[in-house]
Order: C-alpha cells, then sequence, then structure tokens
C-alpha cells in the first residue's frame, strides 16, 4: 500500500489543518517532516519552512526544509536521498506551473514516488495540491493542462472558497470528460487514506465535480 495523502486547499501550516496533519504523521510513523518549499521559490521560500518549522514543533514533531527550488536542486542525488529517506514530504503552495517545472522528471520526483509507495506520507497545498494530480488547472486561464500525477485522473482546485461562480463554471466546462476535479476549500483537506480511502477534513468544503456536475467521493479511483 502507499501511504497518506492529503491535497490540501492552501492556508497550511495552520491550527485548522492540525487534526488531520496529527493524522498524517501518526499514520506514516514519522517524528520529521521534510519541508520542500519549491513552489514558493520567488515568494520567501525559507519564510514557509520557518512557519512549519514551528508549526510542526506544536504538533510534538520536528521540520526542516529541503531547498529544492530550482531545476539543478532537483537533479541533486543528495536531495532525491533525502526524500526517499523521509516520512512525511510536504509540498508547499506558491506558483503551480514553477513546482512542475523543477520537479518533472527528476530524481526528486522519483524518490517522492518511492518513498510514498514505502508508505510514507505525503502533502500538498494550493500549487502542491494542484501538481500532485493529473490533469491540473492551468492557473494562467483556467484550461487544463499535465500535473505530475501522484494520483491519476484527478484535478484539485485549491483555495476554492474565493473563485468566482463565474470562473468555476468555466473551469469544469473546459474539464476533461469524465474527470473527476476536486474543489478545495482554504485550510481544508482532501485526504487518501493507505488502503485507498478518500474523506474529507479541515475547516471548510471539500467538493467533488465530474462533467461540471456535483459527485461523491466515490468517484475518485
Amino acid at each position: 500500500m502507499t501511504g497518506p495523502l492529503a491535497l490540501v486547499g492552501g492556508g497550511e501550516f495552520a491550527d485548522p489543518c492540525a487534526a488531520f496533519d496529527k493524522d498524517l504523521l501518526t499514520q506514516s510513523g514519522a517524528s520529521e517532516v521534510l519541508v520542500l518549499p519549491t513552489g514558493a521559490a520567488y515568494e520567501h521560500p525559507q519564510r514557509l519552512v520557518d512557519q512549519a518549522v514551528s508549526y510542526f514543533e506544536s504538533l510534538g514533531a520536528s521540520a526542516r526544509g529541503l531547498m529544492v527550488v530550482g531545476r539543478p536542486d532537483a537533479q541533486a542525488a543528495e536531495h532525491a536521498a533525502a526524500v526517499e529517506s523521509a516520512r512525511f514530504v510536504y509540498l508547499v503552495g506558491g506558483s503551480a506551473l514553477h513546482l512542475r517545472s523543477v520537479l518533472k522528471d527528476s530524481p526528486v520526483w522519483d524518490a517522492l514516488i518511492r518513498t510514498w509507495n514505502d508508505g510514507a506520507a505525503v502533502a500538498g497545498s494550493s500549487a502542491g495540491a494542484m501538481v500532485l494530480g493529473d490533469p491540473m488547472v492551468d492557473p494562467r486561464g483556467g484550461a487544463f493542462t499535465l500535473g505530475l500525477g501522484l494520483v491519476e485522473q484527478l484535478a484539485a482546485i485549491p483555495h476554492f472558497d474565493e473563485w468566482s461562480p463565474e470562473k468555476a463554471h468555466r473551469v469544469f466546462q473546459l474539464a476533461p470528460k469524465g474527470v473527476p476535479v476536486v474543489s478545495l476549500h482554504t485550510q481544508t483537506a482532501l485526504l487518501r487514506a493507505p488502503d485507498g480511502a478518500w474523506s474529507t477534513a479541515g475547516a471548510g468544503k471539500v467538493e467533488v465535480f465530474v462533467d461540471g456536475q456535483r459527485a461523491g467521493l466515490d468517484n475518485l479511483s
């Protein structure tokens, strides 16, 4: 079985996320969280790492950053080794397109897949949640593009509580036929257990849409 997975709608490392992050720590057996601030490469990545360190300390765990902020970093053997040995890897928010371009077909990404398949927890917030699925909503215009596909045939929309109805309608119209599109409110998570069961947790709502119509979690594979 894979490890647990969390797709978070943004606003990570805050009290409303504590319950599901504690569960991820417990399920994975992790005492340390490895934080990849890749998506925030141009937005003070160290600030998010520092926030993560303080937050996970309050949950009884430690955290440290792995500064994979550019393509050469994702190619480095020592960074891939750090990811593969981690029991909980967290991809923060920021630019989904930058995050995808840095990690795609890289040793660090291959290591993340291996450690997840070995039972480690993986969490992605905002941009991190977007890239873990495939297809991915293109933030430049709402059409769909390729994600990294840790979970295939699933597209995640973070910060959905901040979207206008018009923007949401356009994205649902452009969604590939039959592909579940999951809307995530800020500080809210779609969770996949090691046995493949899906659930939700956090401050807001998670909804699944297929062909523009509301559907249940049982539509997720």
